[in-house]
């Protein structure tokens, strides 16, 4: 890779990790694959460089990306950390401070690394790449800006990012970069059988049974489907955040469905919704309109209201984004 331009975010990033002596990394609330990922790896590169660190997260990492570099350090508080002096707190892929779930983040110099279409510039270097199929791309290239090579476990974690932010190289975001990359990976070490075993045959019995649950609550009213566990169910089967996450894609996995999305209770009285899109619609700006973001293909939001109400809602909407498109669409046609 060649040197960044001087007047890039990249390369002004790479000049702050050559430059300063602490950091502290942080990601999103509910961290999944690309995030965790992305965080142990970005960790792994300053350490290479000789920097202290330290790494933050409002919830603990999956248990499915235990066995990554680094995942037994994570901090897990709700409050930051005191800073260092001149310590410097990188966001991955967070839209504000309040998306970590944490609290008190004064004093720090911030940097902020996104690749999501609903990102915003709010700390004091920012570096967003919405095109970018996953934020272990980015810290990829800033690990080539810096010229260092990823080792084993730096490259197992960025490749554990690649994977779970381009749907095990099945969305559309799956190019022939983001495949020459994997084979970078590789080379580097990266042992694509074990990470694709960690993350997809190691699944607990809670989440299958809560899986069972979900697809009992299964509508399909194509090109739509959705699925749902009440809170009772929820309490009954003891679910854990990463228990629910990936369940969205067997509603979307079924022929003719191009949209779909998954209900589930979170915190006191409200619902956290997943969606996901073949291409038809974007979801992201569906869930932009309910305060939350992602990617054109998966987002997220939480909503407070029962779960009937919520869904109503929800589906109310996603009907009639589907129903402009399909207008646009023939508009367009004719």
């Amino acid at each position: 890779m060649s040197s960044p331009p001087a007047n890039s975010p990249l390369y002004a990033i790479a000049e702050m990790f050559r430059m300063r002596e602490h950091f502290l990394l942080t990601s999103h609330a509910r961290p999944d694959g690309d995030a965790i990922g992305s965080l142990l790896a970005c960790q792994l590169l300053l350490r290479r460089l000789g920097r202290q660190t330290r790494a933050v997260l409002a919830q603990p990492a999956p248990h499915i990306y235990h066995r990554l570099a680094g995942a037994s350090e994570i901090l897990c508080s709700t409050r930051a950390p005191r800073p260092l002096p001149g310590e410097v707190a990188v966001f991955l892929e967070c839209p504000g401070f309040a998306r970590t779930h944490i609290h008190d983040w004064e004093g720090y110099t911030t940097v902020n690394i996104d690749h999501h279409a609903s990102a915003h510039e709010f700390a004091d270097l920012n570096w967003i790449d919405p095109v970018s199929p996953a934020l272990a791309v980015m810290i990829y290239q800033l690990s080539l800006a810096l010229e260092i090579i990823p080792d084993t476990e730096m490259a197992t974690c960025l490749y554990t990012g690649l994977l779970a932010d381009t749907g095990s190289f099945v969305f559309p975001n799956t190019t022939a970069a983001t495949l020459e990359m994997g084979a970078a990976l590789i080379h580097c070490g990266a042992n694509p059988h074990r990470i694709a075993e960690s993350m997809y045959l190691s699944y607990s019995e809670a989440k299958m049974r809560l899986l069972a649950s979900a697809l009992q609550h299964l509508h399909v009213k194509r090109p739509l489907a959705w699925m749902f566990v009440s809170e009772d169910e929820a309490k009954r089967l003891g679910m854990k955040e990463e228990d629910a996450e990936g369940l969205v894609n067997y509603a979307l996995g079924i022929e003719g469905v191009e949209v779909a999305a998954f209900f589930r209770p979170v915190g006191l009285g409200g619902q956290r919704i997943s969606l996901r899109s073949k291409g038809l619609i974007n979801v992201a700006k569906v869930a932009e309109s309910f305060g939350g973001g992602g990617h054109y293909h998966a987002s997220g939001f939480s909503q407070p209201g029962s779960l009937a109400g919520v869904m109503e809602e929800v589906l109310a909407e996603l009907r009639r984004t589907l129903q402009m498109q399909t207008k646009a669409t023939t508009m367009a046609v004719g």
